[in-house]
């Protein structure tokens, strides 16, 4: 390969952090000729980490893998060394902290008597395993721009199985039921530990610092640079024997523009689309702002991309609806351990193996994840931090008579007292930081096959598509395994590297798996 091949990368997110790695390790690209163009101060983009004691600490998304459905990931990360354990690789750290930590939920669903729900019974009728297998076996031609509630019945929206499969991946009934069929297949082996969310594995701290640091690092030490406070604004395209070549970039850096010509040779990896897009943090006084992608711009380049081709995909199936694809998140900072003695107490786990509480009749339709402490790296040991979401912000909370997008973190912190009956004294001493995220399930809307672009178009000479938003058939979005794998196929067409990628492992044919997820289901 030509040392004089170079490589921008635009949008500093996992996907991308992943394709520089691939072209460097597989691809034998000097490092020094790749660039990663990041808009915001820092890369990692969704899998996002900061704060400190005083302020709080905070993140927008909190993420799960599991050793069976992330192939590309742990191959990734079998590359890259631990920042805190030396020797080790962040796979193999992850891997062996969650032997250490493991989730054995023991209250999964909590009902409106504050009452831990019994979920050995996914509470199905036979209607509803009658659809669920008509829906599991159509095809995905006739599962196109039809919604779950287009193949199930209200009924089974009651169901426990329902309750925590949707708490667990973010589904809504109005959501793509060709998505909810790839994740029933993709996820086979977690239907029958669905209610105890065994098998899930942990980095020791936030994805940001247990896996975008390490790797940032190792890509820095190769020579990669990375640009922050640098958005490209628009692409300078040409064509060539019918494909659409990338010939420049328009960045904008601060006050500066400027325009970086992009060789024949050359390659453009786009991380097109971003479902945390146009978040926003409010306080323990403050809701979150009501910001869209007009404030923030971080749907334009792929908007004006989709007008040149339709081989690039339609951006707005998954961007003009925010009241489908919009949620809240919030993190919680403590002083004291008052709300995490009675946790344990309240739920029967040790602080980090609970997993997902989910009050299943919250009107907003709350969860918490408690997890193992320190969560944050460089957290000190007298500081607590738990995260939490609701799926239905909209709606009047049961004690707070206001909707959670209107909430404080106060007022958030109130409601979930109620639901836990626990003296609103166990956050005297609380930071709780809301966040507001419009698109944080866009890539689940309804949708065509031709919604969606593949990660290298047919029309494309130079450039590749990394995010949730391209279309890569048996596996699901919503993961960090998605943007890996995208990454890793976008690498491997534009630099012809003849090497196997880790295949998506076809749980879904094993009889065992299936004979296990029937048995579960008649339970």
């Amino acid at each position: 390969m030509s040392d004089n091949r170079r490589a921008y990368l635009i949008g500093g997110g996992i996907g991308n952090l992943a394709a520089a790695a691939f072209m460097v390790r597989d691809g034998g690209m000097p490092g020094k000729n790749i660039t990663i163009f990041e808009a915001m101060q820092v890369v990692g983009g969704s899998l996002d980490a900061a704060g400190d004691p005083e302020n709080g600490y905070f993140m927008r998304g909190s993420r799960m893998m599991t050793t069976e459905n992330f192939e590309c990931t742990w191959a990734l990360f079998d590359s890259i060394p631990s920042l805190d354990n030396l020797g080790k690789s962040v796979s193999e750290e992850t891997i062996a902290h969650s032997q250490i930590v493991e989730w054995d939920a023991k209250a999964r669903l909590v009902d409106r008597n504050r009452a831990i729900v019994d979920v050995s019974s996914m509470g199905f009728s036979m209607r509803d395993r009658l659809e669920l297998a008509k829906l599991s076996e159509a095809s995905e031609e006739a599962l196109e721009n039809t919604r779950i509630t287009d193949w199930l019945s209200p009924e089974f929206f009651k169901s426990n199985f329902w309750h925590m499969w949707q708490t667990t991946f973010a589904f809504q009934p109005w959501h793509s039921a060709l998505e909810f069929k790839r994740y029933m297949h993709r996820f086979i082996i977690s239907f029958s530990r669905i209610e105890k969310l065994s098998g899930v594995k942990h980095p020791v701290y936030t994805h940001y610092d247990s896996l975008v640091r390490p790797l940032a690092t190792w890509l820095l030490e190769k020579g990669v640079k990375i640009r922050t406070k640098s958005r490209v604004t628009d692409f300078d395209l040409s064509e060539i024997d019918g494909q659409l070549l990338v010939k420049g970039l328009h960045v904008c850096c601060g006050k500066r523009d400027e325009v970086i010509r992009v060789g024949q040779n050359d390659l453009v990896v786009f991380q097109n689309g971003s479902m945390t897009d146009a978040s926003s943090f409010g306080s323990m006084m403050r809701a979150p702002e009501r910001l869209t992608k007009e404030d923030s711009g971080g749907w334009r380049l792929w908007e004006k991309l989709a007008k040149v081709n339709p081989e690039f995909g339609n951006p707005s199936r998954f961007n003009s609806s925010i009241p489908e694809t919009y949620w809240l998140s919030f993190n919680v900072t403590l002083k004291d351990t008052s709300f995490f003695d009675q946790m344990e107490v309240f739920t029967g786990n040790k602080t980090g193996t609970g997993g997902i509480v989910t009050f299943k009749d919250s009107r907003w339709l709350m969860s918490i994840v408690v997890h193992h402490q320190p969560h944050f790296s460089r957290q000190p040991d007298d500081v607590k931090v738990f995260w939490g979401y609701a799926l239905h912000p909209d709606r009047l909370g049961d004690f707070v008579a206001k909707p959670m997008s209107e909430c404080t973190g106060a007022e958030i912190l109130r409601e979930l007292c109620g639901h836990l009956n626990f003296d609103t004294a166990v956050f005297a001493k609380a930071n709780c930081i809301p966040c507001r995220m419009p698109y944080i399930t866009s890539q689940f809307m309804p949708r065509c096959k031709s919604d969606r672009p593949l990660p290298v178009s047919n029309v494309s000479r130079n450039l590749g598509l990394v995010s949730q938003f391209v279309e890569i058939p048996e596996d699901v979005v919503f993961t960090i395994e998605y943007s890996i794998r995208a990454a890793q196929i976008a690498v491997y067409q534009l630099l012809n590297i003849e090497r196997d990628i880790p295949p998506v492992t076809p749980y879904d044919k094993s009889l065992s798996a299936q004979v296990t997820a029937l048995i579960k289901s008649f339970k």
